[in-house]
């Protein structure tokens, strides 16, 4: 049995290929596939979806985030690997490899629902968290020795640059060649690598607001010794994409109509307005390009259907059924769900006034806003050192003063690239290359799984 290294590399797609000359030379020796978008297109649910070959209706995974209905409570970027409800593709392989008492080892590495994952080796972000609200970034993993012992040789996880206003290359650049160390040390049948560069510049500046082809040549050479590792050790390399980005200029503000209109609810308190779930009739969990809209009351849906429907930037509205038209006819889903303009996307602010919005706002904050928010990409323009003013929060939090972390701008329009629909150019669809057996000019994003299986003899 051959290795597989399976490359994530998301933002990646036929269009971006002749930027990479390394993954080029891969699908020139070996062969290219298109894999249309499964809906939303969005890491969780694209995730999901290669792991298990099933569709969002099947393994729940809706969006980035949902209402987790038994609380009540809006949760993003979740890592427990439970809340995939299909078997993803490294259990099923270790299920077969033990009745056929066959050794199998499969490494994990940044992919996302990592904790709890039926692998070997896994390395993923976890920051910690004090019990006085601190924060401190790391990374953590199984065997605990392998994290440690890759922040030993290669110093630590750069986590600021793998999200928020410094997000860019060097964390790409540090899992890549940690994962070239795992391969090496550790030598797994199959390696998952998730590579985020292209996932921000295109956010911010929109692809034709950037410069392509630097940032993909900067993945390309990010992926060097990566790509090393796997031909000393003999591996075949796979490169897989999730989703293409698109160029947006219009934020559409859901939850601020929603409370307008008398639908949407919040708490006034010391530390702004809150989002209040229990009064509120209806509101909207915001994800890039796509919105799951929950309505408390079964007689309500057809008033908020009917105001979703008058709202520019909205090109599509599904209620009940009719969400099966795009497989997110799910418990998990909302009672509605919407879909944008393809210049447009779903800001999550349900605050009218930006001196009343909550604290988390201003900050990254990733779980605990009750939407996604690519404003976490940019240094607030009104701020005029906006690094120093960062440093000096910095130094606070080190004296033990409390503080926020308040560098994040409120204005959406800010925002110029997006993704969660179907590419209306398959050039700008997800991208699969790889060496081996041709499996097709077109492949589904479901068939990825049995295709990784079947590669390494556990089809």
């Amino acid at each position: 049995m051959q290795p597989i290294v399976l490359i994530n590399a998301v933002g990646f797609t036929p269009r971006l290929l002749e930027h990479a000359p390394r993954l080029k030379a891969i699908a020139q020796t070996g062969w290219i596939a298109a894999m249309p978008e499964v809906l939303p297109a969005v890491t969780c649910t694209a995730q999901a979806t290669l792991l298990t070959g099933k569709l969002p209706n099947e393994h729940g995974v809706v969006a980035n985030g949902w209402l987790f209905r038994d609380t009540n409570e809006v949760r993003f970027w979740q890592q427990s690997n439970r809340l995939i409800q299909a078997d993803p593709l490294y259990a099923t392989a270790h299920s077969r490899a033990k009745a056929r008492n066959q050794p199998l080892k499969i490494a994990k590495l940044f992919w996302w629902f990592n904790q709890g994952a039926a692998v070997d080796i896994s390395v993923t972000p976890k920051p910690h968290y004090g019990v006085d609200g601190n924060k401190a970034f790391g990374i953590s993993g199984h065997p605990p020795h392998v994290p440690e012992s890759l922040e030993k040789q290669l110093g630590p996880f750069p986590f600021a640059t793998f999200w928020g206003p410094m997000a860019g290359k060097q964390s790409t650049q540090w899992i890549a060649a940690g994962a070239a160390l795992v391969l090496l040390d550790h030598r797994p049948d199959l390696t998952l690598v998730y590579l985020p560069h292209l996932d921000y510049e295109p956010q911010r500046f929109g692809p034709s607001g950037c410069d392509m082809p630097r940032i993909v040549r900067e993945l390309d050479d990010a992926c060097a010794p990566l790509l090393e590792a796997s031909q000393a050790m003999g591996a075949q390399v796979w490169v897989v994409s999730e989703y293409g980005h698109g160029d947006v200029k219009r934020p559409v503000p859901l939850n601020r109509m929603l409370r307008k209109a008398g639908f949407l609810e919040v708490r006034i308190g010391p530390f702004g307005e809150q989002l209040d779930l229990y009064s509120s009739r209806a509101f909207a969990v915001c994800d890039h390009q796509l919105a799951h809209i929950y309505v408390t009351k079964p007689e309500d849906i057809p008033l908020v259907r009917d105001t979703l429907k008058s709202v520019v930037g909205i090109a599509q509205v599904l209620c009940g059924e009719e969400r099966e038209q795009i497989h997110l006819n799910h418990s998990r889903s909302g009672e509605i769900v919407a879909l944008a303009e393809r210049d447009a996307w779903f800001a999550y602010p349900f605050w009218l006034e930006d001196p009343e919005a909550p604290d988390y706002a201003r900050a990254v904050a990733i779980h605990h806003k009750p939407g996604f928010d690519p404003c976490e990409l940019f240094f607030d323009p009104r701020l005029r050192f906006p690094k120093l003013h960062a440093a000096r929060r910095l130094i606070q939090k080190k004296l033990g003063f409390r503080m926020t972390m308040d560098v994040v701008p409120l204005d959406a329009t800010i925002v110029r690239g997006s993704h969660g629909l179907a590419a209306a150019d398959p050039l700008d669809r997800p991208i699969l290359i790889g060496q081996g057996r041709n499996p097709g000019n077109v492949v589904p994003m479901t068939q990825v799984r049995d295709l990784i299986l079947a590669a390494i003899g556990m089809d």
